[in-house]
């Protein structure tokens, strides 16, 4: 790896980091404002997920913070967690039975956000975050 790669490497992870964020952003917006969550528990009931009222405030508090603290550049290592895990139930639940391919409601997609949260959770936040903001100011 060259010099310059080293120093722009942390600038492809903040790319990576406010996408995916945005991604699960939107997506928990869009189960909030225009499912709500009574349609977002009548989709979990239908799956057989158990307290499907409680998943589905779960879910949506989980698309909505771990998108935006991934957007922020805070609390980085669990929002990747938690958001990993959300894509682990939603292949195992939904995805994976319909095969590959993201036209037929198959796991690509979500396994490719699923990647990208466990590279994220052991990369850190990479350049442009919040986080290093904060511990710079506290650390002088």
């Amino acid at each position: 790896m060259t010099d310059s790669s080293r120093e722009l490497a942390p600038w492809g992870i903040a790319v990576l980091r406010v996408v995916v964020g945005a991604v699960f952003l939107v997506h928990g917006l869009q189960k909030l404002l225009v499912f709500g969550f009574s349609g977002t528990s009548r989709f979990l009931d239908a799956m057989s997920v158990p307290a499907p009222g409680m998943a589905a405030a779960l879910l949506i508090t989980t698309e909505l913070l771990g998108g935006l603290f991934l957007i922020l550049g805070v609390f980085t290592k669990p929002a990747t967690m938690a958001l990993a895990i959300d894509n682990f139930m939603a292949l195992a639940l939904v995805h994976i039975p319909n095969g590959f391919f993201a036209s037929s409601n198959g796991a690509e997609f979500v396994l490719t956000l699923f990647a990208v949260n466990l590279a994220l959770y052991h990369a850190g936040p990479g350049a442009f975050a919040l986080r290093n903001l904060i511990l710079k100011e506290t650390s002088t």
